[in-house]
């Protein structure tokens, strides 16, 4: 057994820390943050030049290859220090080229791959329901209806991160309302936000601010019959890989916050005088710092384990939930203990712990509760079903 990455990774890694560090530094992404009502597009724009939205698309379209483990080393990197604002890069990731990538006709990785490798091409995703959260196949209430040359949809989703500026919303509706399970009878659809009848209103909340959430309104919109993805009706299917992923990809944010805050802690503890001397003297604080320590090295292998696993084509539903339920709440748990560790200027919008902190607790909510995970996992072991 090898823990250690192989060269080609870690030279990947390496390059992409050092290009965050003079690119992406901590101050930057908090004045990014604070600037809450607009999109950071200078970050977009950022991300576009070094290459880093074609990462995990093939040379083929454009893009600079890598597998998931790749994509995962990018998204802690990235998460390091921008924290919430990595989504920037890893909503389009996901709900683009990943989703293009496995779902997409010939004709569609042809066309929209290159647009998403170049940062000409934002995504956002639309699954989400007002009134079911978690419940997404309970609470389906949006539809599409079979028409001439296409569909038409009509419904409202919530909380569709960067939708306000998205170009294409990766969109699921029920297609057939005679399905006799709720998994079943489900299209997915990629929507363009130009369409008529598409309302996108932002919405405020407690972090990933100048990101921007959304609902949107489907009016009657109409989409052609080139815009579905994959088999009508069969959506759920086809997106249960790609949740794995999504889980993945959240456990490598999450970590790479950890790193951002154990950075923070130590260096805080280093140089913060209180009683005669530093404060990284006292037990208590340094005991707080080796928990953080030991978060950081237990979600790592957990990350690595699933991202192998996942770039093998092996099943990895289980450990997925497990790592993206163990990866929020250190990730939470660290922030707070960073705050706790700095005290008032960790609370102060003049550092980044807050901002970590912010970040870090919707990952105990989305893209699944934590208590949906735990569910998932009893199940596993051949518990009854509990909801």
């Amino acid at each position: 057994m090898d823990f250690e990455l192989p060269e080609e990774y870690r030279a990947f890694r390496d390059m992409v820390r050092r290009w965050v560090d003079k690119e992406a530094p901590k101050d930057w992404a908090r004045m990014l943050e604070k600037d809450e009502h607009n999109y950071p597009f200078v970050l977009w724009d950022k991300l576009t030049e070094a290459g880093l939205h074609g990462v995990g698309i093939s040379e083929d379209y454009g893009g600079q290859g890598g597998d998931v483990v790749t994509q995962m080393l990018l998204a802690r990197e990235l998460a390091r220090t921008l924290g919430g604002l990595a989504w920037i890069w890893g909503i389009t990731s996901f709900a683009g080229s990943k989703s293009i990538g496995l779902y997409g006709t010939a004709e569609q990785k042809a066309k929209f791959l290159p647009e998403i490798a170049n940062g000409r091409l934002k995504a956002a995703i639309a699954f989400t329901e007002p009134a079911g959260g978690t419940d997404l196949l309970g609470s389906m209430q949006t539809t599409a209806e079979r028409v001439e040359g296409g569909w038409v949809l009509n419904g409202e989703k919530i909380w569709s991160s960067s939708a306000h500026v998205a170009d294409y919303l990766l969109l699921i509706a029920r297609s057939d309302k005679t399905a006799e399970k709720k998994h079943q009878g489900l299209t997915l659809f990629w929507v363009p936000t130009t369409t008529d009848g598409v309302k996108v209103t932002p919405l405020a909340k407690l972090g990933m601010r100048s990101m921007g959430s959304c609902s949107i309104h489907l009016d009657n919109v109409f989409v052609p019959d080139d815009l579905v993805l994959g088999e009508p009706h069969k959506a759920w299917y086809m997106l249960l890989p790609t949740l794995n992923n999504e889980r993945i990809m959240v456990g490598a944010f999450c970590l790479g916050v950890i790193d951002g805050v154990l950075e923070d802690a130590v260096d805080y503890m280093q140089q913060r005088k209180a009683f005669g001397g530093i404060i990284g003297r006292f037990q208590a604080l340094q005991h707080y710092v080796a928990d953080i320590a030991t978060m950081q090295k237990t979600t790592e292998l957990m990350l690595h384990f699933c991202a192998g696993k996942q770039s093998r084509g092996e099943n990895v539903g289980v450990e997925a939930n497990m790592l993206k339920l163990m990866a929020s709440e250190n990730a939470n748990a660290a922030a707070d203990m960073g705050i706790q560790i700095m005290g008032g200027m960790g609370y102060s919008a003049e550092t980044d712990m807050q901002r970590y902190w912010r970040d870090s607790r919707l990952w105990r909510i989305g893209p699944i509760t934590n208590e949906m995970v735990r569910n998932g996992i009893a199940e596993s072991l051949g518990l009854p079903r509990s909801f």
